[in-house]
């Protein structure tokens, strides 16, 4: 069973290509034109062992919200095209990670049910030329379009490097749980109502 997905979003702010394998190795090219995002990218792909391809052209100009967040967007979509029914998943996915003084926690749900519960208090508004506040239109746009239930806690952390990196590796993490194939329950729809 192939679990990928290639997905083009054209707007008038964005121009974005992404390609997935959920059963890859953690191979990426990432060419989005923010460099952090790419820094952030690399962790999903690394830590989820999700192959990743993606590549953005947008108005950074103006700033880097709209690509931020239309990658978002274009990886959620890619997401749920490759999960296709998801039938034999585990569902559900969660991590702790922590680096030096930070620590995160992710819980994803591939619930077909987009919410998102996100609470992180950054010690700083910028990382290098980031603004964190595109962390947050990153993973609203991922779950609109993934249909996925997000929770994610950063515990504690005085760096905000380290605080954005400890998000995006337990982010890697729950999504290899919540979509790796159980090999006990191949075949079925892991709900009680028989979809989800």
């Amino acid at each position: 069973m192939q679990r990928t997905a290639q997905v083009t979003r054209n707007t008038n702010e964005t121009k974005i290509r992404v390609a997935i394998n959920l059963d890859g190795t953690g191979k990426q090219s990432l060419k989005t034109g923010v460099p952090f995002l790419d820094h952030m990218l690399d962790q999903i792909a690394r830590h989820g062992l999700i192959d990743l391809d993606i590549e953005a052209d947008g108005d950074l100009h103006i700033d880097a919200h709209h690509t931020v967040e239309d990658v978002g967007i274009t990886l959620g979509q890619a997401f749920a095209q490759a999960i296709g029914d998801k039938k034999g998943i585990r569902r559900y996915g969660h991590a702790y990670v922590p680096l030096d003084e930070a620590l995160s926690r992710v819980v994803i749900d591939f619930s077909g049910r987009p919410g998102l519960e996100y609470h992180v208090d950054f010690k700083r508004a910028m990382i290098g030329s980031f603004d964190v506040d595109l962390t947050h239109e990153f993973f609203q746009g991922f779950v609109n379009h993934a249909l996925v239930s997000l929770h994610i806690d950063n515990l504690r952390g005085e760096n905000a490097h380290h605080q954005c990196e400890t998000i995006f590796k337990a982010f890697g993490r729950a999504l290899r749980m919540a979509a790796e194939l159980d090999e006990r329950a191949l075949g079925t729809i892991p709900s009680t109502k028989g979809s989800l």
